[in-house]
C-alpha cells in the first residue's frame, strides 16, 4: 500500500542513456508503492526517442506527476514537500556541473538543491566516458554536498546475457539507494565465486 508521502523524483538528463531513466520508472511503477515525479530535460527528450521508441506522452504514463523542465515559475519541491530523493538516470556532464556548482537554473538542479538540503539521497548516473580532470573534480564536489555518484558500470558476476540484464543490474542498484526493492539484482552469493 502506498503511503502518501512516499515519493521519489526521477530526472532524465543526458544526451544518452535515457534506457536507464526509462527502465527506473517501468519497476518503479511494477513495485508500485513509490509516487513518481518525473523531470524529462530537453537534449534527454531527444535522446529518449532516439534510443528507446518512447515518445514523451508515453513517458509520462509510467509517472504519477510530470513537472516541466523548462517551468520557470517557484519549485514544485519546497518544505513539506516529502520524497525519498532523486535519482537522475542519466545525469549528463552540464546537469552534474549545475548540481555541484549549486547552479538552480534547471528544475533538475533545484531538485537536487531541494533534496541535499532536506538530507535526502541524490543519486546521480554519469555514464561519461573517459573522465577528464574537470569532470572528477565536479563529482568530487556533488559528493561532498551529498550526492551519491553511480556510474553506470556494468557487474558480470550474475553472467549477464543481454544488454537488459547489465542495465536492469545498474538500475536495481540505484534503487537499492532509495531502499525500494524492485527484484532488478541478482545478489551476490557464494555460489558466484569462481571454482578453483
Amino acid at each position: 500500500m502506498r503511503v502518501a508521502n512516499d515519493r521519489l523524483i526521477v530526472a532524465i538528463a543526458g544526451d544518452s542513456g535515457a534506457v536507464y531513466g526509462v527502465r527506473a520508472l517501468e519497476a518503479l511503477k511494477r513495485v508500485g508503492t513509490v509516487e513518481i515525479h518525473l523531470i524529462v530535460s530537453r537534449s534527454a527528450t531527444k535522446a529518449l526517442s532516439a534510443e528507446t521508441g518512447f515518445t514523451p506522452a508515453k513517458l509520462a504514463r509510467l509517472a504519477d506527476v510530470v513537472h516541466d523542465a523548462a517551468e520557470r515559475g517557484p519549485p514544485p519541491f519546497a518544505a513539506g514537500f516529502e520524497t525519498r530523493g532523486l535519482l537522475v538516470a542519466p545525469c549528463s556532464a552540464e546537469t552534474l556541473r549545475m548540481i555541484a556548482d549549486e547552479d538552480n537554473t534547471s528544475l533538475v538542479a533545484k531538485a537536487a538543491e531541494f533534496c541535499l538540503k532536506e538530507q535526502r539521497r541524490v543519486a546521480l548516473l554519469v555514464p561519461e566516458t573517459p573522465l577528464d580532470l574537470a569532470t572528477i573534480q565536479l563529482m568530487a564536489k556533488a559528493t561532498r554536498l551529498g550526492a551519491v555518484i553511480v556510474p553506470p558500470v556494468p557487474a558480470f558476476y550474475h553472467r549477464p546475457k543481454t544488454l537488459d540484464d547489465i542495465v536492469d543490474q545498474t538500475v536495481g542498484r540505484a534503487l537499492d539507494l532509495f531502499d525500494v526493492e524492485a527484484g532488478l539484482v541478482r545478489r551476490w552469493t557464494e555460489d558466484d565465486r569462481p571454482a578453483p
